[in-house]
């Protein structure tokens, strides 16, 4: 054991209880800070993906559930019987060593999924309002954009995978934004500050549409400004 740090921990009656039902079933810890250690170890062994935590009724339907698949010879690409041996064994970590893709740490945060909506959001009000104007107002446009008509390239595959998974997810796993669906949402270049200030700017302007009022050319353009 490694350098130990005494800190100054206090429980209600209610949580006190539960940590000396869970000494007296299991018997695997020798006093009550004992077992807020083991307890405080095994949750973050559980929330960083490192072993999975099973309760009695978890065991029971995953049993039950393993002998309907073998019984009715489900196609599975899961093995089940490995599962049941682990689950067994108390062997919780395995599933997290041999099932990888399923077992991980990784968890997509509120704020880069609410980031991602936005971006979306802005792109497709967009893209759908340039489809509807004029030769004239689009040059205009693309004047103001390099000489290039403006598009959701997508994020950095490198350094905003994170930001381009959750936009494939919402687009072609959930149907959101159905207008990305062909696109592969890699931009090959860091999109995220630029799209931010987009969406920064077009959230006033949203608040102001609809009941018959569009998407004008200079707001267009004003949100592209945002960018730079």
């Amino acid at each position: 054991m490694g350098r130990t740090e005494r800190l100054e921990l206090r429980l209600d009656e209610e949580l006190l209880q539960r940590v000396d039902e869970w000494m007296e079933r299991t018997g695997q810890a020798s006093s009550r800070s004992d077992a807020v250690r083991q307890l405080v170890d095994l949750g973050l062994d559980t929330v960083t993906g490192k072993s999975i935590h099973l309760t009695a009724g978890d065991k029971l339907n995953f049993m039950l559930l393993r002998d309907l698949v073998k019984h009715l010879k489900v196609p599975t690409e899961t093995n089940v019987d490995f599962v049941a041996e682990s689950v067994y064994g108390g062997h919780y970590w395995a599933p997290t060593w041999d099932m990888q893709g399923l077992f991980h740490n990784h968890a997509d945060r509120p704020a880069d999924v609410t980031l991602v909506v936005n971006v979306l959001d802005t792109w497709d009000f967009i893209e759908s309002r340039l489809e509807k104007l004029s030769a004239e107002d689009v040059e205009k446009v693309k004047a103001a954009n390099h000489g290039y008509l403006p598009k959701f390239a997508g994020f950095d595959g490198n350094n905003e995978s994170e930001l381009m998974s959750i936009a494939r997810f919402l687009v072609k796993e959930m149907g959101r934004f159905s207008r990305f669906k062909e696109r592969d949402f890699n931009s090959h270049a860091p999109t995220a500050a630029r799209y931010g200030r987009m969406a920064a700017a077009f959230e006033p302007i949203r608040a102001t549409l609809g009941f018959g009022r569009d998407l004008g050319v200079d707001q267009i353009i004003e949100i592209l400004n945002a960018e730079r």
